[in-house]
């Protein structure tokens, strides 16, 4: 089991590596450059299944498995806010380094749930399950949970980025129903049922019914 210490190590020296392009970028072009450090990249068309799997989920209804803290903050951006802002930026010709994640206010996992539930006008049911039940019964963060990063992983600072420089360069957000209302009507055109992210529903059913057993 790796300790507190070792884990933030390992966070630092990522962040390291990830900025190396940057590096070599900004030494190719001393005159300046545009670097841009988005976060998770969501939106219709987007086949790694990350965000799609909570509007997927909450649509089906019934108890849906909601993992840790309901606090927890949560960051994405939609692909087109994205793209529009940074070619807003190009033809500006601004240059500069900048985080180009969102929403603009802080957002928590479970405001996200209930936002998915109000706009595909459903009734699903959350049952938040504890942090430790989770990994206990080897639930995976990020992969079988998207958008969940367990607290013991210390990664606190991977989903809460300063994005304070970016909005003032004039990055912008749609409203969040826009973004889940199109990624559930793009959902409903795909042909193969071969998703890459999200939790089985056998296994989902099965770690609820263990928790709600542990809780009487």
């Amino acid at each position: 089991m790796k300790t507190k210490e070792a884990e933030v190590a390992i966070n630092e020296h990522y962040g390291e590596l990830k900025f190396l392009c940057e590096q070599e970028v900004e030494r190719a072009f001393p005159e300046g450059a545009l670097n841009i450090r988005p976060g998770l990249i969501v939106g219709p068309h987007d086949f790694t299944d990350r965000f799609t799997y909570w509007v997927n989920r909450v649509a089906k209804g019934g108890e849906v498995l909601a993992p840790g803290r309901r606090d927890k903050e949560i960051q994405f951006i939609d692909v087109r806010d994205l793209a529009e802002w940074i070619l807003r930026l190009v033809e500006e010709q601004r240059t500069g380094t900048f985080n180009a994640t969102g929403p603009d206010s802080t957002l928590t996992m479970e405001k996200f749930l209930e936002e998915c539930n109000s706009t595909l006008e459903n009734d699903a049911d959350f049952v938040w399950v504890d942090e430790q039940f989770l990994l206990g019964h080897k639930v995976e963060g990020w992969s079988e949970l998207p958008l969940w990063i367990p607290d013991s992983m210390y990664m606190n600072g991977f989903l809460g980025v300063d994005i304070q420089k970016a909005l003032q360069a004039g990055l912008r957000f749609r409203p969040l129903t826009e973004t889940i209302r199109a990624i559930r009507e793009w959902e409903m055109t795909r042909e193969t049922a071969e998703r890459k992210a999200g939790m089985d529903p056998e296994k989902e059913q099965a770690v609820l019914k263990d928790w709600q057993q542990r809780a009487l």
